[in-house]
């Protein structure tokens, strides 16, 4: 079974900067290892907004579909990969150095088969595979950091 998995960071800008960031989904591949391409599909991210996606690892390649199911500017969005039952989410709080930002994946009704067994076979069984998301985060959340704290 999938578990909660949580990576956090400080970041020392205004939530409003960091927020441009994390919800321009279309710069996600800048930010993931895991995660090479976002395409934000119709206008304007948005709750309901969908996207088509490239993830890698190594040499394998494989595409995912995602829907914003939380969009609060300024301090949540989460979007739910249609293809796995995941959800990826950032949620943003004002702290005394200016933002804290927590990423989280979870799987509240589990993943699908297909990702069960896929994990399984070909991404290393679910201990390692999940071990590599959770450093993924980190990273994630260390490149923001940087873009944010650049760009006040």
């Amino acid at each position: 079974m999938a578990r909660t998995l949580e990576a956090t960071i400080d970041i020392d800008a205004a939530p409003n900067d960091v927020w441009t960031i994390v919800s321009d989904l279309k710069r996600m591949g800048e930010w993931s290892p895991q995660c090479r391409t976002m395409r934000v599909l119709g206008g304007p991210v948005r709750e309901g907004t969908k996207t088509i996606n490239v993830n890698k690892k190594g040499l394998l390649v494989w595409p995912t579909r995602s829907k914003v199911i939380r969009f609060e500017p300024n301090k949540s969005i989460a979007f739910r990969i249609l293809d796995n039952r995941t959800i990826w989410s950032y949620e943003l709080e004002a702290n005394a150095s200016g933002t804290r930002v927590i990423e989280r994946r979870e799987a509240p009704n589990g993943t699908s088969k297909v990702s069960q067994f896929l994990v399984k076979t070909v991404l290393g069984g679910n201990d390692g595979f999940e071990e590599e998301l959770l450093e993924g985060m980190n990273s994630t959340l260390r490149r923001i950091k940087s873009e944010a704290e650049v760009a006040r």
